[in-house]
């Protein structure tokens, strides 16, 4: 089996609008669908799914996904923090220099952490070794 690249995550969420306003309007996703429990957003390359599941308790972040994380040029880096800050997106760390490129973690409104990262995988494991 030859994986080519990502494709897309799922999200379960809590709130669609609130979610949808998140993704949009801080995020600069583009919306591509909304169905009445589920939306389809571009961004850049991948895709996200959202899923209305109100009932589901909250994420636990002892097992399954710690964070997702996305490239993004350095040249756009800082304006992508700038923009987290300017809508008071929750940070939980960074911005700073890591892994051979900079780096933030930041919350979706449901607690699901994201990354953004400017290096490259090889710049990374030449940090790490």
């Amino acid at each position: 089996m030859k994986v080519r690249g990502f494709n897309h995550l799922t999200l379960n969420i809590t709130s669609l609008d609130k979610s949808i306003h998140f993704y949009e309007d801080i995020l600069g996703c583009k919306l591509v669908h909304k169905g009445r429990i589920d939306c389809y957003l571009e961004w850049g390359e991948a895709w996200i799914c959202l899923q209305e599941r109100a009932e589901l308790a909250p994420l636990s972040h002892q097992i399954g996904v710690d964070h997702i994380a996305f490239s993004l040029g350095e040249d756009e880096f800082h304006k992508a923090v700038h923009r987290l800050q300017e809508f008071s997106v929750r940070i939980v760390r960074g911005p700073l220099k890591r892994g051979g490129g900079w780096t933030i973690n930041f919350l979706d409104p449901d607690g699901i952490q994201f990354e953004l990262h400017t290096a490259t995988l090889q710049k990374r494991m030449a940090e790490w070794v």
